[in-house]
């Protein structure tokens, strides 16, 4: 995405690095250009068509030109975001690329992420305020698409899932019980690792099976108590009390997929808990170490078992084969290291 600064005054942009064009009266250079009516122009060519977009037929005649212009440059009399995403979906498959006007650092966010696409730029006063919203923008649309290129490129490993027994479920007093929730849906299946220990934690699935009683919540997992880790996206685990909005949390599904999702908000109730306990079994299915989970006393809370199998905590037998993950290593302030840690 490119950041176009109006420079019509003669000054200087009052940031200069990061900036791909300027709009000036009289283009001389390559990364100018002015607007002369209804066109774009570049020093010794056309760039493209401009654009006042006001109603159903302004927006009507700026799609008229996509696929026979370079670039358009789109002001919206009024700003909205539906008219940049119509043209964003019409464009689809033509070369057209489009600019839009903006003349707050809020619209830099809409514009710049419309349709999860894009604008191809912004255009902004030469203020350092919208600059430096729009720069802000820039950056996260190139982490963004970096993103996409690497995961195109490289799907990650699913990560190697382990099983385990279920030994006993106890009373586990009352405790505060932390809900998260999260900005992207979540789906049948998937779910967060938890455990009183970070070497062995169990799957703990999302609200998004059907109850007779509460509707669901297929944003949330019910996760259990605050001294429990939770693995996150980037590797390491936090503590369920360290956790604050916006933080990038680890979702598992059952088959080993994994993918990043943004903490939105966390809901903390004291409620009666359950001491699950349970331990590893290997493939001779062995017992060589034991773990346990506190977590909510309700229906809704659910383990991911085997063949799809989702087991609800308050209905949990004995030698019931549940999924879960095991750290390998122990950990220093939530990093992974080469040290022996017990934790019971």
């Amino acid at each position: 995405m490119e950041i176009w600064v109006d420079v019509r005054n003669g000054e200087l942009p009052v940031i200069a690095e990061g900036i791909d064009r300027l709009w000036v009266e009289k283009p001389t250079k390559d990364n100018e250009f002015s607007v002369d009516g209804a066109l774009i122009h570049g020093p010794s060519s056309v760039l493209g068509g401009y654009f006042v977009v006001a109603d159903e037929t302004s927006q009507n005649r700026s799609k008229a030109a996509i696929g026979s212009a370079d670039w358009l440059l789109i002001e919206c009399e009024t700003w909205s975001m539906i008219p940049l995403e119509n043209l964003i979906a019409a464009r689809q498959g033509s070369a057209t690329k489009i600019a839009a006007i903006i003349t707050t650092p809020q619209q830099a966010q809409g514009a710049g992420f419309a349709l999860e696409q894009g604008v191809d730029a912004l255009l902004v006063a030469n203020s350092q305020e919208l600059i430096e919203a729009a720069l802000v923008t820039k950056s996260q649309r190139h982490k963004v698409e970096s993103n996409a290129v690497h995961h195109e490129r490289r799907k990650p490993e699913p990560m190697e899932l382990e099983f385990f027994s279920i030994q006993s479920v106890e009373d586990g007093g009352i405790g505060d019980r932390y809900c998260l929730d999260f900005t992207s849906l979540l789906h049948v299946g998937e779910g967060v690792l938890v455990g009183s220990s970070s070497s062995q934690m169990l799957l703990i699935h999302s609200e998004t099976i059907p109850s007779s009683f509460v509707p669901t919540r297929p944003f949330r997992v019910n996760a259990g108590a605050p001294h429990s880790y939770i693995l996150m996206a980037d590797g390491n685990t936090k503590y369920m009390s360290e956790l604050s909005s916006g933080d990038e949390v680890l979702i598992l599904s059952e088959t080993g997929g994994s993918r990043s999702a943004t903490l939105g908000r966390i809901k903390i109730e004291q409620r009666p808990m359950l001491k699950i306990n349970f331990h590893r079994m290997n493939h001779n299915m062995q017992k060589p170490n034991e773990g346990h989970v506190f977590m909510q006393q309700a229906e809704t809370v659910r383990l991911v078992g085997q063949n799809k199998t989702r087991h609800s905590v308050t209905e949990l037998p004995r030698h019931t084969i549940v999924i879960g993950w095991l750290g390998r290593k122990g950990r220093h302030v939530g990093t992974a290291i080469e040290s022996s840690v017990e934790e019971r």
